[in-house]
């Protein structure tokens, strides 16, 4: 069972309805006891960065998340990535969970619109499972104005936005991060999924 953190932040019924349209079994929860007990967990998100922050807080899931990192796959999505890194700097500096080394900062693309919405390309980093049998030309879909930053070590896949924006990152282990959308991006966003959902 995957377990779809529900804190308050989260675009969570389209990731939870690209669930169900794979087959995966998953539920929305903001239970720690259940997040202990799923197989995989899905941290997605939408908003600000302090904010999400102190929602997980309130909701004591903080320490939880970082547990359950070591032991299982984790997916975050969107702001749900960000707050994987070690710190943003979104209206204010914010620890995150420090799970993937870097940091969150606004993107700096002179000339181009911020947010950062729409499909682009993605360019390919390190090896990474989520990433296997893709089409050579893989689209997908983001909306955002703060980007991962310092995270060379992990970069999985990045897309070019007046510069490099880091797309995708991956710790090695269990923890995973896409910047996009992927139950908005189509078959290949989907395919990410599957190729989640088939970790364990």
């Amino acid at each position: 069972m995957i377990a779809i953190v529900d804190y308050g932040a989260g675009n969570i019924f389209s990731v939870k309805n690209a669930l169900d349209y794979l087959g995966l079994d998953s539920k929305l929860t903001d239970s720690a006891d259940e997040i202990r007990a799923a197989d995989e967990v899905i941290l997605p998100g939408v908003g600000a960065f302090p904010a999400a922050m102190k929602m997980l807080e309130s909701k004591g899931l903080i320490p939880v998340l970082k547990t359950e990192a070591q032991k299982k796959p984790l997916l975050g999505i969107c702001l749900g990535m960000q707050m994987l890194l070690e710190k943003s700097y979104e209206f204010e500096e914010c620890s995150g969970l420090g799970l993937i080394p870097g940091t969150v900062e606004r993107i700096d693309a002179p000339g181009l619109i911020i947010p950062h919405m729409g499909w682009n390309k993605l360019e390919m980093g390190i090896a990474c499972p989520l990433l296997q049998n893709l089409p050579a030309e893989a689209y997908v879909y983001f909306v955002h104005s703060y980007a991962a930053r310092h995270c060379e070590t992990s970069l999985a896949a990045w897309v070019e936005y007046g510069g490099q924006i880091p797309a995708m990152v991956y710790d090695g282990g269990n923890v995973y991060g896409a910047q996009f959308h992927p139950e908005k991006s189509g078959e290949v966003g989907l395919q990410i999924l599957r190729n989640f959902g088939g970790l364990v």
